[in-house]
């Protein structure tokens, strides 16, 4: 069995592993590695939330069942495992963020809000208290050891990288963090969890928004915030009326499908979002094309980088040449589908040098 890497100090024996616990095959094969290494090992899992269908659903995290689930492996194990309630803290700073961002026009990430409060934020004051030399999960990343200290790279598989989702780690924060599962493909790790005889060996992995329990993220929006359901017009460039939507919560800019706009001769695509005046802006594809993108709250773990970098601006999108003026991100060509509300996350290589929250763009 591949034990990873933890990087603690010897003796190990002496050292103490908090594990976060979401009850999916990644972090319980954190745990068993962390608690072979010969480490004192201790699972905490935060319940973020336990509304309806999201308990039983699979693919879900941090409800009822994926509790029960994470307490089992502890128990199999033979390790301490700790459940705390921050339902009150993740509904404040990740639902109802989210349903605001879609109210504003934006298209929100609630996985990096998750990341930078309740996941790692609140996990880390629960981890130091427990006396903690490092605090270890399941996300596919890896922390390399750098000349000037920690840094965090994208993982092994690219199919599995998350690093677009936890730009905003601090360097403080990845001290701290420990990545086991970043040179490894999910293969592998279904592997070990089978070999130990765990029972989520073979669970599903959880959705990338896990507190939607149908996949329906404009449903939730519309529950939360009922003025998600008023309509507005379709427009073109030149503000023409083509059509009527059912609410700006089921669009984001580059969106082609949805639109029901027909006798067009060529496609449209959503190019902006005005909540002000609850209008869908359309053009063609030549419309969506960014010179450059504003950000803010931006996060840098790169050191003392100043040369070339990339910049990946979606989370299913190839990193592009960029640079970086302030504030601004100028890209090298034309970039796509660029919206407001998601990040943008620079590399150097697989290095990842920090990222910020697209506020606005320019056009190419």
């Amino acid at each position: 069995m591949d034990l990873g890497d933890f990087q603690l100090d010897s003796p190990v024996s002496a050292r103490r592993i908090v594990v976060a616990m979401s009850g999916g095959v990644d972090s319980s094969v954190v745990a068993a590695l962390a608690h072979a290494t010969g480490a004192e090992t201790i699972g905490v899992t935060l319940q973020l939330y336990d509304h309806g269908a999201a308990v039983g659903r699979a693919g879900s995290c941090c409800a009822g069942r994926d509790i029960r689930d994470a307490r089992a492996v502890c128990d199999r194990l033979g390790i301490a495992h700790y459940v705390f309630d921050h339902e009150s803290s993740f509904r404040e700073t990740v639902i109802d963020d989210f349903a605001d961002a879609y109210l504003a026009g934006r298209t929100p990430i609630p996985c990096v809000k998750c990341n930078m409060g309740p996941k790692f934020t609140d996990l880390f004051a629960l981890a130091r208290d427990l006396g903690a030399d490092a605090l270890a999960t399941g996300h596919y990343i890896r922390r390399v050891m750098g000349p000037n200290g920690a840094e965090l790279h994208r993982a092994v598989d690219p199919a599995r990288d998350q690093s677009y989702f936890l730009f905003a780690t601090t360097q403080d924060q990845l001290d701290f963090l420990r990545f086991p599962l970043g040179a490894m493909p999910k293969a592998r790790v279904r592997e070990i969890a089978a070999e130990l005889g765990l029972g989520v060996a073979g669970k599903p992995d959880s959705q990338d928004i896990c507190f939607v329990p149908d996949g329906d993220y404009a449903g939730l929006v519309r529950k939360l915030r009922p003025e998600a359901r008023e309509g507005g017009e379709i427009v073109d460039l030149e503000g023409r009326i083509l059509g009527r939507h059912g609410g700006l919560v089921g669009y984001t800019v580059g969106q082609r499908r949805g639109l029901e706009i027909g006798g067009l001769a060529e496609p449209l695509y959503v190019v902006r979002l005005e909540p002000a005046t609850r209008r869908l802006v359309v053009g063609p594809r030549s419309a969506l094309a960014v010179g450059a993108a504003h950000l803010s709250g931006i996060n840098w773990i790169g050191g003392d980088h100043a040369g070339p970098l990339t910049a990946k601006v979606r989370s299913m999108a190839k990193p592009v040449p960029a640079r970086l003026a302030g504030e601004r991100l100028l890209f090298d060509a034309p970039e796509y589908g660029v919206a407001p509300g998601q990040a943008a996350v620079l590399y150097a290589g697989d290095r990842v040098l920090g990222g910020g929250w697209i506020e606005g763009t320019e056009a190419a």
